[in-house]
């Protein structure tokens, strides 16, 4: 049993083997709610990353000729796996991240194994063409097959929900795996993809950490890899596309978001205070949602009264202290280059005009002050900052931290002009009694995913992508296949 004190010590797995670095150099993970060293990973090379992808492809064949039912199987079993080790899972994952311990108990682990038995009862579906007669003695038909080794680039801010939507998919359609997991949020992947790897036979998933630079460039610019699967930032999309100019393959880019949740004045006002604040923006992981909903639109007869109920939500329902704790609601920024990122976006919001209404305040040592361990943590107090224009840097960049504009509107259009002025399109709430305005700004808001009197449910019933900036394709059984058309003349 590890002592509190410990530092553990976690390796990648290639082909089905847990292996260090091939340099023999590790990378410290740090705890994000205290800023001290807790565990370290390998600092993998070009020569580990070309190891997984022979490891990959020499498992193709193999894996990729099962029938859909048999890799069903071991897809159901790894959804059982989940539940069975589902509290080491989710503490990694607030250690790794800072996402609070209750989030990552009751809400993700659920919904990890949800997906993979999703994905399971998906798998026949990814081998499914279509039949066309042609003419009396001809017919053509499509088939489905799947590309090879796939590589999913994971980001920080939620490694295991994202390692699923791509492995579990991707896997279904008979395809093999490499996750790449972010160099700032590396352990729950790795311990994730060892305890898969007790029911994959060796070589199908196979997990690399290391620094995006080496590791990375090498899995997306391999010959051997057929698709790219990325969430993260808009800069490592454009990297990766750089990379790959030589020799184009497909990708799936989920990318940032800033996104609007738009609050009218015949909502249900206390339903739309808890919609923007706990649930849009500042439960959880600390708004570092690439769907949050960072720019709250309210109607200007309303917002008075909005920002009044706005307040007392986060006053009685955000409780910000350590991760591990179930009663916290909310977490630290999760390293030290966001969290210095996102106090410089509220000292910037300042300088442009912006009234901080909420919030506002940063550091351990003043938020916390009772708990002298996580004094040297990244902690940033819930901020709401009202702005009166949307063309601040604020309104525009994405923050990705426990920041949200609040800008007033008067009419329905001039919501939608707001809202579509960004150059991102992920995300977007709407809060409403009045059915026919719902489907107005369902039809009108430039967004891959449009939330009406809630936010940022998601799952496998439904696709999850986005528009503008915010990247292209979705992680589905169909985006992990090519289709291959197929005439026969029979007379």
């Amino acid at each position: 049993m590890k002592t509190a004190n410990e530092i553990r010590e976690f390796h990648n797995i290639i082909n089905g083997n847990l292996i260090s670095s091939s340099s023999g150099t590790r990378i410290e993970s740090i705890d994000p709610s205290t800023g001290k060293v807790w565990a370290t990973f390998p600092c993998s090379t070009s020569q580990d990353a070309e190891s997984a992808v022979e490891a990959a492809r020499a498992a193709f064949e193999e894996w990729s000729s099962r029938p859909a039912m048999e890799r069903a199987a071991f897809l159901r079993q790894i959804g059982d796996l989940i539940i069975q080790h589902g509290e080491e899972l989710a503490e990694l994952e607030t250690r790794d991240n800072g996402w609070v311990i209750k989030e990552t108990s009751y809400g993700l682990i659920p919904s990890l194994a949800s997906l993979w038995y999703d994905a399971a009862g998906a798998t026949a579906v990814g081998s499914k063409g279509e039949t066309v007669q042609l003419g009396p003695t001809s017919v053509g038909y499509t088939l489905r097959e799947p590309l090879g080794v796939v590589v999913g680039v994971l980001p920080w801010n939620s490694p295991l929900f994202t390692f699923s939507i791509k492995a579990a998919y991707a896997l279904a359609a008979g395809n093999t795996v490499i996750i790449k997991p972010s160099e700032m949020a590396s352990i729950a992947s790795l311990r994730y993809g060892e305890l898969i790897n007790k029911i994959l036979p060796p070589g199908i998933l196979n997990v690399v950490s290391g620094n995006g630079v080496e590791v990375g460039d090498t899995l997306v610019s391999h010959p051997g890899v057929n698709k790219i699967s990325l969430t993260g930032s808009g800069g490592t999309a454009r990297a990766i596309a750089q990379s790959i100019a030589r020799k184009p393959k497909p990708m799936i880019l989920e990318l940032g978001g800033k996104s609007p949740n738009i609050v009218f004045a015949d909502a249900d006002l206390d339903k739309a205070a808890q919609g923007v604040t706990i649930y849009g923006i500042f439960s959880g992981n600390a708004g570092q949602l690439c769907v949050g909903g960072s720019r709250i639109l309210i109607q200007r007869s309303i917002f008075d009264e909005m920002i009044i109920k706005m307040k007392e939500v986060i006053a009685q329902q955000i409780q910000l202290g350590d991760p591990m704790n179930p009663k916290s609601s909310m977490g630290p920024i999760a390293n030290s280059s966001q969290y210095d990122k996102v106090c410089s976006y509220i000292e910037l919001g300042k300088k442009e005009g912006g009234e901080v209404i909420i919030g506002g305040r940063h550091g351990g040592a003043a938020l916390l002050p009772d708990d002298p361990q996580l004094a040297d943590g990244y902690w940033v107090e819930p901020t709401l900052i009202k702005v009166n224009s949307n063309s601040l840097r604020i309104c525009q960049e994405e923050i990705f931290g426990p920041v949200a504009t609040v800008i007033p509107f008067d009419t329905e259009e001039e919501a939608i002009a707001i809202a579509n002025d960004s150059a991102f399109g992920l995300g977007a709430g709407v809060w409403t009694s009045n059915l026919d305005r719902a489907h107005r700004m369902i039809r009108q808001l430039e967004s891959g995913n449009v939330w009406v009197n809630l936010f940022r449910r998601v799952g496998p019933e439904l696709p999850f992508g986005g528009q503008k900036d915010s990247g292209f394709g979705t992680d589905s059984i169909l985006e992990y296949t090519r289709e291959k058309t197929c005439y026969i003349e029979i007379g």
